[in-house]
C-alpha cells in the first residue's frame, strides 16, 4: 500500500505541475496521468480507463471545494444561474457514468483521446463562440446542463472546457462564467464520481481499495500532491509568453491524444 501511495504522489506532483503551469485542472491533466500510472502498475487493461476517469472525478470534488469557495468570496459565482443549471448537470452526469460504463476501456480511451484533441485544436486556433447575449429559458438551461454534465463524466473534468465558453456565449461576463463553472464542477464531480462507483460495483477485475472504479490511493496521492506542486507551476507560467504556453499545452494534448488512439 505504501509503494503504491508513493506512485500516485510522484503521479501528483507531475500532473499539478502540469496543471499550475498551463493553467488547467481536471480530467485533462488527471487522468493521463493516472492512465500511465495505472498501466505501469500492471492494472488490468480492461479497468484502467474507467478507473482514471472515476477517480479523476472523486478528485475534482476535492479540489472544486476550495475553488468555489475562493470564487465566492470574491462574488464570481452568478447562484441563480447555477441553480437552474444543476438539473440537467446532475442527470447528465449520471447518464453519462452509465454510458461510459457501458463502453469497453479501449473505446472510453478513444473518446477521450479525441476530446484531447478537440481541445488541441481549440487551443492552437484560439477559436472561441461569439456571443449570443442572454441566457436561454429553464428548457434550454436544462438542455445545456444536461451536455455539459454528460460530456463531462464521460471524459472525466469538472466541466470549465464546456461551461465557460457556453455562459459567454450568453453574454455572462467572463470573470462570472470562470467562477459559475467553477461551482457547477462540484456537482458534475459528484454525481460522476457516484455514477462510476455504482457502475463499477463489484468488478471481479478491480484492485484493492476501490470503490467501484474510484480508486483510492490515487485519489489521495493525486490529490495531496498536486495541491503542492500547482502553485510552482503557476509560477512558472507568469514567467513564459501565453502565446508559448498555449502552444505548449496544445501540443502536449495532441501528443497524449495521439499516444491514446494508437494504444
Amino acid at each position: 500500500m505504501l509503494t503504491t501511495l508513493m506512485i500516485y504522489l510522484g503521479a501528483g506532483a507531475i500532473a499539478g505541475l502540469i496543471a499550475g503551469l498551463f493553467g488547467l485542472g481536471g480530467g485533462a491533466v488527471m487522468v493521463p496521468v493516472m492512465l500511465f500510472a495505472f498501466t505501469a502498475q500492471g492494472l488490468p487493461e480492461t479497468v484502467t480507463m474507467h478507473m482514471a476517469v472515476g477517480s479523476s472525478l472523486a478528485i475534482i470534488v476535492l479540489t472544486s471545494l476550495s475553488s468555489v469557495r475562493a470564487h465566492h468570496r470574491l462574488g464570481g459565482v452568478e447562484w441563480p444561474v447555477f441553480a437552474r443549471l444543476v438539473p440537467g448537470i446532475v442527470a447528465g452526469a449520471l447518464l453519462g457514468a452509465w454510458g461510459a460504463g457501458a463502453l469497453s476501456s479501449a473505446a472510453l480511451q478513444n473518446v477521450f483521446a479525441l476530446f484531447l484533441a478537440t481541445m488541441s485544436v481549440k487551443m492552437a486556433s484560439n477559436a472561441s463562440l461569439p456571443a449570443g447575449g442572454h441566457l436561454p429559458g429553464t428548457v434550454g438551461m436544462t438542455t445545456a446542463g444536461g451536455i455539459i454534465g454528460g460530456l463531462s463524466a464521460v471524459v472525466g473534468i469538472g466541466g470549465g472546457t464546456l461551461t465557460v465558453p457556453f455562459l459567454s456565449w450568453c453574454g455572462m461576463a467572463m470573470r462570472q462564467a470562470v467562477g459559475t463553472s467553477a461551482a457547477c464542477g462540484l456537482p458534475i464531480a459528484v454525481a460522476g464520481a457516484a455514477g462510476f462507483m455504482a457502475t463499477g460495483w463489484n468488478h471481479a477485475e478491480l484492485p484493492p481499495w476501490t470503490t467501484g472504479y474510484v480508486y483510492w490511493p490515487a485519489v489521495a496521492g493525486l490529490a495531496a500532491a498536486s495541491v503542492l506542486t500547482a502553485p510552482h507551476g503557476a509560477r512558472l507560467a507568469h514567467r513564459l509568453p501565453a502565446r508559448l504556453l498555449k502552444r505548449l499545452f496544445a501540443a502536449l494534448l495532441a501528443l497524449i491524444a495521439l499516444r491514446l488512439l494508437l494504444g
